[in-house]
């Protein structure tokens, strides 16, 4: 039989990249006690107040088809909500509501790019974003991040790739893997870059709530001379520890929205109206889980750099936001996969390999901050372990 082409350009670029995270499940799972710190999964519960207005919701009877933009009243708050933020004014038709940032990704993309385009992205990158490129049929350009600059983007970096074919330049700020904060000088120079050689800017803002403290936060958004250009994405997965209610949204000019309506409603026609609900309450106010969140996640990231930053051959890399932090392995002389791979199997801590996030991580591990203080500690002290006999082994 014969199948569409973007099966083969998706092929290797789904859960492949979680394949020891899966493994590690598997093991807990077989009754192996593991210290799990591969996926970014709050470590709270999505707060009762947002359970009990999507059961109130649903009780209503708020259970029927919905539409392609979303359900007015959320759309009404997330405009409110970036109008306050950013300090100008977002109508109603700059809003679009699909189910999860993965999915805005995905549409969005696809109403920017196509065969033949290219899409600048830092690299290293979430573990998603190449195939979300792929699926268009553009050609993922690789800006490299360096640790030397805090992995932000550098614009000469950037500059140095653009072609005739650039379509897109992406943004990921706070970013996923580095925990990397760009400042308002890095959205200026990059926007600048934009403006000159007409790309689009999508800036995926996930974690913009999980910022840690004295680490300012700028988006494309707070410049009036890129909101012809510019599309945010977002949604409360992480902000409310609300995941699995797969709620997000895009804000851009009013003229993408009403282009990739039709994209939208060819997909999904519609998110559910009860989720719509909760996410209006959830925008509405500050979020009551998210300031909490930010003190573990920075406490944990010091534990770990304390732990383990210059102990035998290892560096730590300090997250400015988010819910990882990054250590260097290669001074033991095995890659990411293969040190993430045996410390699962001979102290049962599972990690992700940074190979899984793009080469610029080649050698490193991105470990979540998930899991309570006693357990980082351990499982940092294991990490230790495990590459102190690594490097005893070689010697």
């Amino acid at each position: 039989m014969r199948y569409a082409s973007v099966t083969d350009r998706l092929a290797g670029l789904g859960g492949a990249k979680w394949a020891l995270h899966y493994r590690a499940r598997a093991m807990k799972a077989a009754g192996h006690e593991i210290i799990e710190l591969t996926i970014g999964e709050p470590d709270v519960p999505t707060p009762a107040r947002l359970i009990e207005a999507a059961t109130r919701s649903m009780a209503s009877g708020r259970t029927g088809y919905s539409n392609g933009r979303g359900e007015p009243g959320v759309v009404a708050a997330l405009a409110a909500r970036y109008s306050a933020r950013r300090g100008r004014e977002f109508a109603r038709d700059q809003i679009m509501c699909l189910p999860g940032t993965q999915t805005v990704l995905y549409a969005v993309l696809r109403t920017m790019a196509e065969a033949g385009d290219e899409v600048l992205i830092g690299d290293p990158m979430y573990a998603t974003y190449e195939g979300l490129i792929a699926q268009t049929g553009a050609v993922a350009v690789r800006v490299p991040l360096r640790p030397e600059h805090g992995f932000r983007m550098q614009p000469a970096d950037v500059a140095a790739r653009i072609t005739s074919r650039s379509r897109v330049l992406f943004l990921n700020t706070p970013h996923n893997p580095t925990g990397a904060v760009l400042r308002p000088d890095d959205i200026r120079a990059l926007g600048a870059l934009a403006r000159e050689h007409d790309l689009w800017i999508l800036s995926d803002e996930v974690y913009e709530d999980l910022v840690f403290p004295n680490v300012p936060f700028t988006s494309p958004l707070d410049l009036p001379d890129l909101a012809e250009r510019t599309v945010v994405a977002s949604s409360i997965s992480k902000s409310h520890a609300a995941p699995g209610f797969r709620s997000g949204w895009c804000v851009g000019p009013a003229d993408f929205c009403t282009r990739l309506l039709p994209l939208s409603e060819t997909m999904l026609f519609g998110s559910q109206p009860f989720i719509g609900d909760l996410t209006e309450l959830a925008v509405s106010e500050h979020s009551p889980v998210a300031a909490d969140m930010v003190d573990r996640f920075s406490r944990r990231a010091e534990i770990i750099a304390r732990t383990l930053d210059g102990v035998g051959s290892l560096r730590v890399h300090r997250p400015e936001a988010g819910m990882f932090t990054l250590v260097d392995v290669r001074a033991t002389g095995l890659s990411g996969s293969d040190f993430a791979e045996s410390l699962l199997d001979r102290h049962k801590v599972a990690v992700m390999p940074g190979e899984s996030f793009g080469s610029g991580l080649s050698g490193w591990l991105r470990l979540s901050l998930t899991q309570p203080d006693d357990r980082t500690v351990e499982a940092a002290t294991r990490i230790a372990a495990h590459a102190a006999s690594i490097l005893g082994n070689a010697a």
